[in-house]
């Protein structure tokens, strides 16, 4: 592989690997973001009214 393809496989995994723990540690330290958890008896689909 030449030397542009190192560098473009680099700097692509290494921008999709920075993206992902960016996201990752966004959900993790928003404040308050229990409230927004939700589990499925939570969630009320209205097909028995």
């Amino acid at each position: 592989m030449s030397l542009a393809g190192w560098i473009i496989m680099l700097s692509a995994c290494g921008s999709i690997t920075g993206l992902m723990i960016w996201c990752i540690r966004k959900v993790v330290s928003t404040p308050e973001s229990y409230e927004h958890l939700h589990a499925q008896t939570d969630i009320d689909p209205h097909d028995q009214d």
